[in-house]
């Protein structure tokens, strides 16, 4: 608010919170217990309060006119928070001047909130954050960033129309949870902002917790239930900064953190947090010169069936200079978000066309395909012209893709899996069962192979539920035609009760873990699975 406004704000008849021009013409003090009726008693009378009912009730700003000079322009901030400009003749910033009176005020209030929500918009929250600091003494603030999970698929699937009801929703549901003195704004988006006031880490993880829970029930839009969780990043002043930038900075990483734990939760900000992000922004960094330098390589993990070695398939692996070997879970959405997996992956592709011509004729290579590659235009020309220079005949060659893959344009996506079925590339469907698991492209395309990810063979041998997916899973592919490899084998008794079902293939460390292509030689010749 600006100094020289005359401006209050009530939750429950009591001042809250008032600019220092009204603390003066009315003489109140900064701990003052004020209420609507002691600042403004005229607003006590029948007519007048009936007006500010309405205001409250409605949403709806009114003005009214006290005589002799003085004109109360009346809105609601949020619900059950009332603002009230007075505004008549006094004399006010030179943006007012221009404009008069209800005019003048009813254009700040549209300039500060947000026109789908009702919420204080980000140029509102920036000033009151910035109006809430130095923080001094035992007094506290928390501020949480929020992002809504899974809201994009429902401005994709159902419309914005439908996405605008979500967010409606959302204010409704934050404002539900939120304490005295508490607002919730909307920053952009699906991105929301609360300033907690007067609170300890303990309050604050406490609300952010109501916040989240308070997303688990789903939001009906027009008669279908759509779910929509919440992540909120929280940090605390002064532990966390001092000032609003610094605030922000850390609730953002807070935030980060929770969505990169699986989302639907609520982080504090902690010092762990900052250094691995800066350790995450490093390793960007670094990506952009690892294949110009030639710090990747692959490594080759066997695939067994019926106890012989049928193939390998192709591991991307990076060695930097300075962290060691960086897991692929951790550089490959690096890669895919920066824009890099295009060029990593033609590199790939080469790479293990060209080791596996000098394999036994029989053995096949399986390389992965990112989402980014399969979606880039002339995949199917890029994959001809590298088997066409390694000199890899085509039914060699297994391409593994995720169902992520398929979500992206449907009817292109079938016609490249159509194209490279016709060039004779054999199709996987990597990670089956753990992301979206569309029957109808199981339905549509023939892939040769449906994979079963680890995370059902780890405990295969003895959780009921995973026997009961693994079992559906291989009897839904053998009756489409498609074989199955199961992930992950690890133990005898993995292998063994896989074995019972039929399974077509076995991968693991059980079978042989991942090595360098100088080893296959030696490995082949060693091996009793060798055909």
């Amino acid at each position: 608010m600006e100094a020289d406004e005359l401006s209050s704000f009530y939750e429950n008849t009591n001042l809250i919170g008032c600019s220092a021009a009204l603390g003066r013409k009315y003489q109140i003090a900064a701990s003052s217990q004020a209420t609507i009726g002691s600042v403004y008693p005229e607003l006590l009378g029948s007519h007048h309060k009936l007006v500010v009912e309405s205001v409250l009730v409605t949403g709806f700003p009114r003005s009214i006119v006290i005589p002799p000079a003085r004109k109360l322009f009346i809105c609601r901030i949020k619900s059950g928070l009332l603002g009230i400009f007075e505004t008549g003749e006094v004399a006010v910033s030179p943006f007012s001047l221009a404009l008069e009176g209800d005019e003048r005020v009813l254009l700040r209030h549209q300039a500060l909130h947000d026109v789908l929500t009702g919420l204080p918009n980000r140029r509102q929250f920036s000033d009151d954050l910035d109006a809430r600091f130095p923080v001094e003494g035992v007094e506290r603030i928390a501020l949480m960033q929020i992002d809504l999970d899974d809201f994009k698929p429902v401005n994709d699937t159902l419309g914005h129309a439908a996405g605008d009801l979500v967010l409606q929703g959302t204010a409704e549901r934050l404002q539900a949870v939120l304490g005295e003195g508490d607002i919730a704004y909307r920053l952009a988006g699906d991105e929301f902002a609360v300033i907690q006031r007067s609170s300890s880490s303990m309050e604050a993880e406490r609300l952010a917790e109501s916040i989240v829970n308070a997303f688990k029930e789903p939001f009906t839009v027009e008669g279908i239930d759509v779910f929509v969780g919440a992540s909120v990043g929280i940090a605390i002043a002064l532990e966390d900064g001092n000032d609003g930038e610094q605030l922000m900075k850390a609730a953002d990483i807070a935030l980060y953190a929770a969505k990169n734990d699986g989302r639907g939760r609520a982080r504090s900000f902690n010092r762990s947090m900052l250094i691995m992000l800066e350790q995450r922004e490093m390793l960007r960094r670094s990506l952009r010169v690892a294949l110009q330098e030639r710090q990747f390589f692959l490594e080759y993990q066997p695939l067994i069936e019926t106890d012989a070695i049928v193939g390998f398939e192709a591991l991307l692996r990076w060695q930097h200079p300075y962290a060691g070997i960086v897991p692929p879970a951790v550089f490959i959405p690096l890669a895919e978000a920066d824009g890099l997996m295009g060029e990593i992956g033609e590199w790939v592709l080469e790479q293990a066309c060209r080791q596996a011509v000098n394999w036994p004729e029989h053995f096949t290579v399986a390389v992965n395909l990112s989402p980014a590659e399969f979606l880039r235009k002339g995949l199917t020309d890029r994959v001809a012209n590298t088997l066409d220079s390694a000199g890899l005949s085509p039914e060699r060659l297994e391409l593994e893709i995720t169902e992520s893959v398929l979500l992206e344009r449907t009817a292109n996506n079938l016609d490249t899996l159509h194209t490279l079925e016709v060039m004779g590339i054999r199709i996987s469907l990597d990670d089956f069962g753990t992301q979206y698991s569309s029957l109808a492209y199981l339905k549509n395309f023939p892939f040769d192979t449906i994979k079963i990810d680890r995370y059902f063979i780890k405990d295969v041998e003895t959780d009921e539920k995973s026997q009961a997916i693994v079992r559906a899973i291989v009897a839904l592919a053998h009756g489409l035609g498609m074989r199955v490899t199961a992930e992950g084998v690890e133990t005898a008794a993995q292998a063994a009760w896989l074995r019972k079902l039929r399974c077509d293939r076995l991968q693991g460390n059980l079978l042989g873990a991942a090595m360098p292509p100088d080893s296959i030689r030696n490995f082949l010749r060693q091996s009793s699975m060798t055909s």
